[in-house]
């Protein structure tokens, strides 16, 4: 309840179980244990990992969907995900914020695009300015950040197109990142019209 508090939160967890947020090419929606095999899928894929800068999944999906459904059943406040559909009802990937920092008010945005086929077709685009505008809209979090490999330079358009700003080079266990911020007063100066 503290954390909702701070964060403006009007839904319980229970009602977000089942929250759709539309985009123009995307919908955002909870995740839900049908989504267990195909992340997984993700997860264990050796090209996407490597995007996202982790290594491929070692554990088998038994496992992993005996994981999934814990985190279904024990959110976080912390972390909020959400299962990205194409208009079609389609699972084509996965998009978060998380390390919710309710005194600083600020969050990190994940992101991944699995199905491949809808990479560089503006659909990560969509997804992130759609949760964006979610986040500044109906929470106190007035700062997003996120890390970016520097070597992923479609990811790094695509941030930018939502209103991320390059803020300088970070190191991490061994990879050389870009970290990308946006604020709140940025994202309504830039987008009017998606302030509700």
């Amino acid at each position: 309840m503290y954390w909702k508090k701070l964060l403006n939160w009007s839904k319980t967890p229970e009602a977000e179980e089942s929250l759709e947020i539309k985009g123009s090419k995307i919908n955002l929606r909870s995740k839900k244990i049908e989504d267990a095999e195909q992340d997984y899928e993700w997860r264990a894929d050796p090209e996407l990992s490597a995007l996202d800068a982790t290594v491929p999944i070692n554990i088998s999906l038994r496992e992993y969907i005996s994981h999934f459904k814990d985190e279904l059943k024990y959110p976080v406040p912390w972390s909020v995900k959400f299962a990205i559909e194409d208009k079609d009802g389609y699972l084509i990937g996965n998009i978060m914020y998380y390390d919710i920092d309710p005194i600083e008010k600020e969050a990190e945005i994940g992101i991944i695009i699995g199905d491949k086929t809808f990479l560089s077709k503006g659909y990560g685009t969509d997804a992130l300015f759609t949760l964006t505008s979610h986040i500044f809209n109906t929470t106190n979090i007035i700062l997003l950040y996120l890390h970016t490999l520097t070597t992923n330079k479609r990811a790094r358009k695509s941030f930018k197109k939502v209103g991320f700003k390059e803020v300088g080079p970070i190191r991490k266990e061994g990879m050389n990142f870009i970290k990308m911020e946006l604020s709140k007063n940025n994202w309504e100066e830039t987008n009017p019209q998606n302030n509700r």
